[in-house]
This record gives structure tokens, sequence and C-alpha cells, in this order.
């Protein structure tokens, strides 16, 4: 029987909203010890790696999926791909030996500014060789209506392991589900339209059973929303790396030790994600004043972040698609004092997660499903457009036990997040293995000089660790900060 799922609001809206300059996906770059791996004459298994790619395709249906439009009415939806061909998604290519890692993050950067093929299943998989210290790489591209930050990261679990293994089950048989025919589509669309005005009575009488409940609810979302729509009506402040961006991209990353972060998070208060967001506040405060803006009290700029939320219940744990929320916070760009900007930065974070701004995304969501999500679509576009914040820091926490791709162990993974437009800067963490790993995305002409924000991000730790502790800075990883 012919078979598809409609693509939730938010995953229609990371959909719609991608341009040709902005490439809305979820990438990753992760190093491996490519010892188990090696084949005589030197590189890795390439055929092995595929071969087991393959088995565990099934665990990931989704991968197998691609877009397709309900004749008329134009709501995407996924349906199984008949013409699927691991060989296209899966792809090799080697570096120069001994390629560095300025060589593998400007081949990363490449990647990333490469837009996903619409008529296929949206990922793409690169295996890098010709590594030195005996690595090698896996890129991995995911179009971000599949996934968010944290589905990503289950979606790495279901293809790697927690214990080494050398043999792998084979592949079980797929046999792909025949797509709608066009009349089949036509007629469900009639159909979900007729009864829409059915669900909206529905819901309106679970409202009426519990009045005293809902009116509460509703207050809350009705503040969430004005609050959330404040930051759209009032811009943020127009900066050097908040112009319209174009389609080719810079990557770069830095790589910390976590219990580090965690000593200075201990001693000083917050949690992990306000002392990362602290020494990203002020790597943004020295790079700004590098590229000629003074930060004085009287003069601060209203920097803001978007910082997008992991809103998974139990229940959503296994369910492919987004289920993100985004709190906007101001930071406070102008502190001199690395602990006092960790603690202004730790009150923040603790009012908005008090505040209704995450309640807004449920109620935009819900409102998709009785509206046109296009509309949606719109208003998440002038929303970034408008300059509602400067740049997107997100926080993905990772295993802190070691992985593996077969018996080859992954050492380190680097996040990318997309940039939105008039947003020149993106950058994305990933606690792993003991280590805290952040990935820098940015468009090319707009921050060519994308590793001094990266120096400027560690020297932004030590500093805060001198001024929590008045000790020497331990635990930094000073190979990983290698300029692109």
């Amino acid at each position: 029987m012919s078979s598809y799922e409609r693509l939730s609001v938010t995953d229609r809206i990371f959909l719609e909203m991608e341009t040709h300059e902005a490439h809305l996906n979820v990438t990753g770059c992760f190093l491996f010890d490519a010892g188990p791996l090696r084949v005589t004459g030197g590189g890795v298994d390439f055929e092995r790696i595929g071969g087991y790619l393959e088995s565990q395709l099934h665990r990931i249906p989704r991968y197998r999926q691609r877009v397709q439009h309900v004749p008329i009415e134009g709501d995407p939806i996924w349906v199984d791909d008949p013409s699927f061909n691991l060989t296209y998604h899966l792809r090799h290519t080697q570096l120069p030996h001994p390629g560095d890692d300025r060589q593998l993050k400007r081949l990363c950067g490449r990647i990333v500014s490469q837009q996903l093929d619409r008529g296929k299943p949206l990922w793409e998989m690169w295996v890098v060789d010709g590594l030195e210290e005996d690595q090698f790489a896996v890129i991995t591209k995911v179009h971000h209506c599949m996934t968010d930050g944290v589905g990503g990261v289950e979606l790495l679990g279901n293809l790697l392991s927690p214990t080494p293994q050398k043999t792998f089950e084979p592949k079980p048989v797929w046999i792909p589900r025949p797509v709608p025919a066009r009349q089949e589509l036509i007629r469900d669309a009639v159909s979900r339209r007729l009864q829409s005005p059915l669900t909206v009575a529905r819901n309106l009488r679970k409202l009426v059973g519990e009045p005293r409940a809902s009116y509460e609810q509703g207050l809350k979302t009705f503040r969430g929303l004005i609050e959330a729509n404040s930051f759209t009506a009032n811009p943020s402040s127009e900066t050097p790396i908040n112009q319209p961006i174009g389609s080719h991209r810079r990557f770069d990353w830095l790589a910390l030790d976590l219990a580090a972060v965690k000593d200075v998070k201990n001693r000083a208060g917050g949690t992990v994600n306000d002392v990362a967001l602290a020494i990203v506040t002020g790597a943004f405060s020295r790079f700004l004043e590098q590229r000629g803006i003074t930060l004085r009290e009287q003069r601060m700029l209203d920097f803001r972040a978007s910082c997008p939320v992991n809103v998974r219940t139990n229940d959503d744990q296994d369910v492919p698609g987004n289920r993100v929320s985004n709190l906007i916070v101001e930071l406070p760009l102008a502190e001199r004092d690395p602990q006092h900007r960790l603690t202004r930065i730790s009150e923040t974070m603790q009012e908005l997660k008090s505040s209704d701004q995450l309640l807004a995304m449920g109620a935009i969501e819900r409102l998709g499903e009785f509206t046109h999500p296009s509309l949606l679509t719109y208003f998440a576009r002038e929303n970034a457009e408008k300059r509602s914040s400067n740049f997107v820091f997100t926080n993905v926490p990772g295993p802190q036990t070691r992985w593996y791709l077969l018996d080859s162990p992954m050492l380190a993974t680097y996040p990318v997040v997309p940039l939105l437009p008039v947003h020149g800067v993106g950058i994305a963490l990933m606690s792993y293995c003991g280590g805290l790993y952040f990935g820098f995305n940015s468009d090319w002409e707009q921050v060519p000089d994308l590793h001094e924000l990266v120096l400027a991000t560690k020297m932004s730790f030590e500093e805060l660790v001198e001024a929590t502790a008045g000790a020497d800075v331990g635990g930094i990883d000073e190979s990983a900060s290698s300029e692109p």
C-alpha cells in the first residue's frame, strides 16, 4: 500500500526558509582513528564503511525518503524514494597527504556551502582520507527539516556504537512503499481541510472543559508571544557580522577540556552552557573591538544570541524531525570583568527559563495546523531578516563515553550550525568524551577573519579561568585551534 507522512509545521518552516544563500543543513565533522580500518596500501576501508552504513539504514527510515509536494495544495510530504542509491549519498574523498586541520576545515566549508538536491533524500556523508596523525574524518550533512541538533546526535547514535565491533549483520531487505497517486493526495488534502473545523471544535471543547487551566495556559502563551515579538519589533544592533550573507562558508573549530569548563562552573556558579555563552560573549567583545567597535556602557550594543532549546519529551525521543524552541538572550558585551559577565549571563538565563518565551513556539506550531504553514514561514523569515538576534548559539550534550565506527574510535566531534539571513556567524558546541568542541561557521566574504574569533574564544576562556581561580590555565587543546 502507498504511504506518506506530512512534515510538521516546524520541519516545513526549515524546508521553506532555505534560500540559495542560506543553506539550512545540520552538519558535523567527526575525527576517527584510522588504524583499525586501514587497508593495505593506505587509506581506510571505504567499502566496509559503506556496507556497515547500509546495514544500519533500517534504523533511520527517513534517510530513504524524499520530499514530494501535494498537487494543487503544495504541502510537502515524506515518501519512500524508489530510486534510492546509497552510493549517491555516501562519498569518498582524500586530502593531499598529509592532510592537516586547515585543509580539512576548508573542505568542510566547501561541503557546507553546497545545497542538497531536493529530488533525493536530504543527506550526505563524506569519508575523508589522507589526514595526518593516522586519522580520517566523516562529514555528515542533513537538512534541518529532517532533524535538529539533539535529533542529529540520536541519528549518529544509530550509526555508531559504544563498543568496538569488527563484524555486523547483513543489510535487511528493503522494499520501498509505493508513492501515493495524485488522486489519492488530492482526496486526502480535501478531506483534511473539511475536517479542520471539527478539529478546532474538539480543541474548543477541551478548553471549555478546563476553563481555569486553559485560561492560565493561554495567558502564559500570550505573554510568551508578546515577549518573542518584542525582539522582532526592536531589532538588535547592526554589526559588521550582520550583513546580508552569500552562499559560501568558512569553518573553524576549537576544543576545550570539559573538566576545566566544569571547574569554572563549580567555582563561579551557573551551568556549563552559561560558562560557554560567557566565553563566547567575551570573544565577540574582543572580536568586534578589533573590527573598530568601541564598547562602552553608555554606548552598549544590543547584542543577542538566538539559543535553540530542546523541548523533546520522553515520548518524542524516537520521533524524527525538529522538537526545538528558541530563546533570545541579550549578552553583556560591554562587561569587562569575566566573572561578572558569567554572573550576569547566568542570571539572565535563569530569568528566561522561567519566562514564557518557550511556550510561544508551541503556540505558533499549533496555529500552523489551523492556518497555512507558509504564513508562518513568512513570519519566521521576517523575524530573521529583521535581526531579532545577531547570531545562533547552540549547545548539544553528547555522550561522555567513547563511540566507535565499527572498531575505529571517534576522537573529536565538531558541529556546524547553519547561518540565517544577516547572520555572518553561527556557533555550535557539542560535548563528547571529556571534551567541549566548538564549531564556528561563517559567511566567506563577511567574516574572512573567522580564525580571529576562534583565538578570541580561547583567550576569553583563559581570562575566565584566571578570574575565577587565579591559577594557571590548564586543559586547553592547543592543537585544535590551527587557522583554516
